[in-house]
Order: structure tokens, then sequence, then C-alpha cells
């Protein structure tokens, strides 16, 4: 896949927002042919503002910064705690490490949604760049005497390119031991549990909420509110959460309720007043 540089992604991204908001305009003695729309095209340019904003604000640049500047303090404290196995740090890997925006935006510009294939293309190009503040975080840990594991949802076949990704994005213990994929299931409660029968889990980092426990999964109540405010004890101490507007379980539990035929109806609508 050709790399696409920020100034022709960012004109991509604009000239697709210029049109959803003008092409509905009437034009002077012009017959508008008519057009099968492309919903795919639609559904992609609703994750436009959020992929921007992730791709290419300060406010989330700095977000991350401060997400693991106050990493450092939680695991000071934590290593301070009584434990008698060797620590460990748990992250996760996309948009918790490495930033996969870009691949976003390259979606986002060719008018298409996520899609394992082109998923793939991007993982193996083993290109995405250390988000700020991760790798001298886990440097700092690794300082600290902590192992670093790294469990991620990428797939088994996924594994040798996220490994060389990390290596060359700079990260401590990018192997093959430590970095561990899914394999049956996309919860990482076992993963979890195998890496603290050996170790003391001093902190764990990540972009969604089942990165520290699988119980967030479950969004029937208040959206999975109550599930943080019941933890939040544990989750103040234990997990750092980092930002990520582009996708997550949060937006699986909008178009899951049962109001959310209006939501899936939105896609119909743009299509009725696009042209």
């Amino acid at each position: 896949m050709k790399k696409i540089g920020f100034p022709q992604l960012f004109m991509g991204v604009a000239v697709a927002l210029m049109v959803a908001c003008h092409a509905s305009a009437p034009v002077a003695q012009t017959t508008v042919p008519a057009k099968t729309p492309d919903t795919g095209a639609l559904l992609s340019q609703q994750n436009v503002d959020a992929t921007i904003y992730q791709y290419s604000s300060a406010e989330v640049y700095r977000l991350y910064e401060q997400g693991y500047e106050l990493a450092r303090i939680r695991l000071d404290a934590n290593l301070q705690r009584p434990h008698t196995l060797p620590p460990a740090v748990i992250v996760d890997i996309d948009e918790t490490v490495l930033d996969n925006s870009p691949n976003n935006v390259t979606d986002i510009v060719h008018g298409r949604t996520y899609s394992p294939a082109t998923w793939k293309q991007w993982t193996n190009m083993a290109s995405a760049k250390a988000l700020p503040g991760a790798v001298d975080f886990l440097n700092y840990a690794v300082g600290r005497g902590c192992a670093i594991y790294y469990i991620s949802n990428r797939d088994v076949d996924e594994e040798l390119a996220t490994v060389k990704n990390l290596q060359i994005a700079g990260f401590p213990m990018a192997d093959e031991e430590h970095v561990m994929p899914m394999t049956d299931s996309s919860d990482k409660t076992e993963r979890r549990a195998e890496v603290a029968k050996d170790h003391y889990i001093a902190l764990l980092v990540g972009d969604q909420l089942t990165d520290f426990d699988q119980r967030f999964h479950d969004r029937t109540a208040d959206m999975g509110k109550k599930q943080v405010d019941a933890l939040r004890d544990s989750l103040e101490h234990y997990f750092i959460m980092l930002p990520n507007s582009m996708y997550g379980r949060w937006l699986d539990v909008i178009t899951s309720r049962p109001d959310s035929v209006k939501l899936r109806n939105k896609a119909r609508f743009l299509e009725q007043n696009a042209y």
C-alpha cells in the first residue's frame, strides 16, 4: 500500500467534506444525473471528525503525553505495594502504543470502512509510529525492573509484522515471547492471567476499558458507566486510559441499542440528501 502524506490525506478529507456539504445545493440550469449512492463511502464520512481529531489534533497528542506521565506516577506507587513476584506492565498495542490513524484516514480518502484485508495490508507494512510518551514510559518501566507484555487483538498471522513494527519504533521487549496476539477470542482475560501466573501486574494501559477487565464488555447498564463506578478504585490505581475516538466497544453499544435503528438509518438519510 502506498503511504499517503499528511497534506494529500488532509486535502482528500477536505475535498470529501466539501462535496458532502455542497452536493445538495441546486445548480442553475443543470440536470444532475441520477447516481447510486455508495453506502460504504457515506459511512466512512461519518468517521471524518473523529479520525481527524485522533490523527492531527494537539489535544490528542497532549492526552497521550499526559496519560503516560500519569502512568509513571501510578507505576511508582504500585511498585511500592507489597508483592512477591517480579513486576510487569501490560499494554494494548493499537491506539495505545502504535498509531493507526493514518490507516483510518486512508480508508476515508478511498471512501471505505474497516475491512480485515485492508487492515492487514497496513499492519504488514510495519510502519505505524509510536504514540507520544509510549516508548519513554515503557523503557522507564523496564528500568524499574518490569517486564513488558503487549496483549493485542491483532491476529496471530500479524504477530511477526507487529513485532517488527514495535522494534522499529524502539519499544523494549518487542519479541514473540512478549507480544501476545489474539488466538481464539478477543477476550484478553486468559492472556492477562497467563502473565499474572509469574508476575505482579503493576499497571495496565489501553484505549478500551476491556484492556483492563472483560466485565466492561457488557454495556447494558447505563452503557457501562455503572461498571466504571463499581470498579473506580481499581481503575484509578491500576489502569491508564488513553484516547481513541475512531472505534471501540463504546460505538458497538450504541448500534446495539433498541433505538439504534435510527442510527442505522443515518446512512439512508445521507443517501437521500447527498445529491
